[in-house]
Formats: C-alpha cells, structure tokens, sequence
C-alpha cells in the first residue's frame, strides 16, 4: 500500500517551488492565490528570499503548505490509500485526503504560525534534539526536571526532541548526556512547539478551526496525537488542536501504518527529512520523493 507524507517546519530552503511554480499554469495560479490569501507576497520570499526570512515562523509554515500541496498537484495524488504529515504537515496530508480546501488549509497555516510566534515571544522556551538514549529514559528524566519540559518530536527510535522553559530544555540537556545521550543538541528555534507553553496558541488555533469547514476524509489521516488511522471530521479537528500542546507521535504513526499495510511512503513537498526517519523507523519499507 502507498502512504503519502508531509514535512514540517525546518524543510523549507530558498527557491523552494520555483520549479513546480514554472512547470504548469495550474500550479502557478494555485501558487499566486496564496499571496492573495495572505495579503503579503510570500512567494517572492519562497523564490529569492533569504535563510533568516524563510525561518520565520509566519513565513516557514505557511511556504512548506504551499510547496507540498503545489507537489501534491503535481504528481495527482498518486493513488495513495493513507496520509500523515509531521506537525504543520498534517494541514497539506487534510488537503490530500480532502478533509480541507487549499484556501481554508493555507489561512489555517497561516493563523497557526502567528499564533505560535506569539506564544514563543511571550515565553523564554526552546527545543532540544536527543539522540542515542530510549524514549523512555528522556521522558522519565524530563518528569524530574523542575519547571515545564516535555517530549515533543518522537522522529525515530534513538531521536526525541524535548521542548519547554529555556533553563528546564537546558537543565534536561545536562542530565540526558550524563544518562547516556550521544548528544543534546539546542535547536535553532525561539519557542517550545509541542508543550503546555502553545496554550495560548491552542486556544487561538481552535477558535479558527471551529469557523473552518472540515469534510469527510476520502482516505484515512494518521494523526500526530493519536497515531492511528482518522477519517471523521470531528476527531480530526480535535486531534488538530491538541497536537499543539501535545507530542508529534512520528515513530508509532509510521509504526501503525506499516502495521496497517504501508509497504511505500513517498514524501511530498521540501527535503527529505521524513524519507531518513522512515527508514530509520522499518528499513524494510520503500521510500522516494514525490517530484
């Protein structure tokens, strides 16, 4: 069975979709819409902006939609039977399996990163990237520490990102190396994405999907929150707004597609990101880029 899936934010790069928005005119008019939707010229940074205006968060999340679902366009679906995206991600995988529209998926994009840059501006918080120690070593190390620190990105066994209060993320970082981690990398990012600090991003979040129409799945969505196969559209929403506080489950959603038949994951939109983790997930499976 074939399994698309979505990057998230930390694959983007400059000129990203410049060939996709030359090769067809549908894909370009689709493109040219989301500076519309915006109410900015966002494909002009896509094109010829720099690495510093691409990595903010406003600009980031809102360019990878619009990359992978212009790929998504440009390759018809593949006749794919599921879908899961990491974190921002699972907007493009909704527009795959048409839970959502481009436009509603794009103007939910864009209010999520907004929101999510104020929560990090209102708090000191980073990430941190974990690698060569066993998911439950960090998580129980992470309950020890004083102040909010979580588990945030299970990517793939051996990586786990944890995220929360800078001095909590730093302290966790000394006590994770001297446990046994190979390393405790602070990430480049000004907030903790995937921690109780989002809640006042959730909150914002929620109030825009609620205005949202969301329609039946016509394939099934692996979801970050729950990892197991959704295709309602009540569930789907709620799952949405609770990945924000809650941990990207990457390691068991691919886990739980392979179980469920995925035998072929093709990664749609920038990078190769997602490729690398699956095949550190089950090295038996088939993975390729989209275009």
């Amino acid at each position: 069975m074939k399994a698309l899936v979505f990057p998230g934010q930390g694959s983007q790069f400059v000129g990203m979709g410049k060939e996709l928005y030359d090769s067809r005119k549908d894909i370009k008019d689709l493109m040219e819409s989301a500076n519309e939707i915006l109410g900015f010229d966002i494909l002009s940074i896509m094109f010829n902006g720099t690495d510093e205006d691409l990595k903010k968060t406003e600009v980031t999340q809102p360019s990878i939609f619009i990359h992978s679902v212009a790929a998504l366009k440009a390759v018809n679906g593949l006749g794919a039977e599921m879908v899961a995206g990491h974190s921002l991600g699972e907007f493009s995988a909704l527009v795959a399996n048409g839970v959502l529209s481009f436009d509603d998926g794009l103007k939910l994009v864009s209010e999520r990163a907004k929101a999510m840059q104020a929560a990090c501006d209102a708090n000191p918080s980073s990430m941190a990237a974990i690698l060569g120690l066993e998911d439950a070593k960090v998580e129980e190390i992470c309950a020890q520490i004083n102040g909010i620190v979580v588990p945030a990105n299970y990517n793939c066994p051996g990586q786990l990102v944890i995220s929360g209060e800078t001095t909590a993320v730093e302290e966790a970082c000394v006590k994770l190396k001297e446990a046994g981690a190979k390393r405790a990398l602070l990430l480049p990012v000004n907030g903790a994405f995937h921690s109780p600090l989002m809640q006042p991003a959730q909150e914002r979040l929620a109030a825009a999907i609620e205005q949202t129409k969301f329609r039946n799945a016509t394939i099934p969505v692996y979801q970050n929150i729950t990892t197991t196969a959704v295709t309602n559209p009540d569930e789907i929403k709620q799952n949405l707004i609770e990945q924000l506080t809650g941990p990207v489950k990457w390691t068991q959603s691919v886990q739980n597609m392979i179980k469920d038949g995925a035998t072929n994951f093709i990664e749609v939109g920038p990078g190769k990101t997602l490729q690398g983790l699956i095949k550190k997930i089950d090295g038996s499976v088939d993975v390729a880029s989209a275009i």
